[in-house]
């Protein structure tokens, strides 16, 4: 290999990240043109095209594909590199690259953000918040956030919170034109606040567990159809309509607390309430986990059990 590829071979797995130039150039601190003109020098060079332009995407070959899976963890070995001198002077250094969903960034992430980028101000946070289950490796995450999902092959998960309850909730408002709801098939006749998935595009199915079992964990679990008016990919939006009385809202109980002790929501439905395992932080499987990432870990558990223990705090 020449070793003056190097530049264009970090180019050209951005690229493929982030599937732009124009994000990618953003990134590197250069001009789309320029950044477009490295990626044909190197295609040039290897006598093959890596990536199909159009005027609205950019997607790699099959051979950029294959490439790219072999560059990959070359350049990951020279990041870790790099990283590793700077964890030998006790500072954690480096791009965090962090996928989750909105609603884990409100709950986990962003209330404690400024307290982490005071304790490690060498640490760049990039959040992208994303409601599928993304493959961390080939879209260049160090980490994901998610609820209970079934992990891919090599990671592994790290528990950052305790059980979540869900909570069926709507205003005063509108339980003055609704009688509130007793089961879950009285949701039949109510405005039913829907969230639309932004990946895979399908309506959420409202979960609930059977009534009457005394509350254990093997109460039956069973989903109900949504209707209403109002649909959105947006859980603070939809915390919004809910409480100008638009409909019920069905979400984590933790999102709405402070709308729930001072009455602009009332909940209903509480005896169905589903009770699961809560957010897990997973990552690939590795020998060592770097520094960065090891210490965005440690501080997010440790937010938590001050959360749910106030004794330590």
């Amino acid at each position: 290999m020449d070793p003056t590829q190097l530049p264009a071979l970090v180019a050209f797995a951005s690229v493929a990240r982030h599937g732009s130039f124009t994000r990618a150039a953003a990134e590197g601190g250069v001009s789309a043109s320029a950044l477009s003109q490295t990626i044909r020098a190197l295609e040039a060079q290897l006598n093959v095209r890596l990536f199909n332009r159009t005027t609205r995407r950019v997607a790699l070959t099959e051979a950029g594909g294959q490439f790219l899976e072999r560059v990959r963890p070359a350049l990951s070995m020279l990041e870790a590199a790099y990283e590793s001198l700077d964890e030998t002077r006790g500072e954690p250094t480096g791009t965090l690259r962090v996928n989750l969903p909105r609603i884990a960034s409100d709950l986990l992430v962003m209330p404690h953000l400024a307290e982490f980028a005071q304790r490690y101000p060498r640490v760049v946070v990039e959040l992208t918040l994303d409601d599928g289950l993304t493959d961390l490796i080939a879209e260049g995450f160090d980490a994901g956030i998610r609820l209970g999902e079934r992990l891919a092959r090599d990671m592994v998960a790290v528990p950052l919170s305790g059980p979540l309850r869900i909570a069926v909730a709507g205003s005063l408002a509108y339980f003055s034109r609704y009688p509130k709801p007793k089961t879950p098939d009285d949701l039949i006749r109510h405005d039913c606040l829907r969230y639309r998935f932004s990946t895979s595009r399908g309506i959420y199915r409202w979960e609930f567990a059977e009534s009457g079992a005394g509350g254990g964990t093997s109460r039956r679990v069973f989903e109900v159809e949504p209707n209403g008016s109002f649909v959105t990919n947006d859980l603070r939006t939809m915390v919004t309509a809910a409480e100008q009385g638009v409909g019920l809202l069905h979400v984590i109980e933790d999102f709405i607390r402070p709308q729930l002790a001072d009455g602009r929501l009332v909940r209903v439905l509480d005896d169905w309430a589903l009770t699961f395992d809560g957010f897990s932080l997973y990552m690939p499987s590795r020998t060592q986990m770097p520094s960065k990432l090891r210490v965005f870990v440690d501080f997010l558990k440790e937010k938590v059990r001050l959360r749910r223990d106030p004794v330590h705090g």
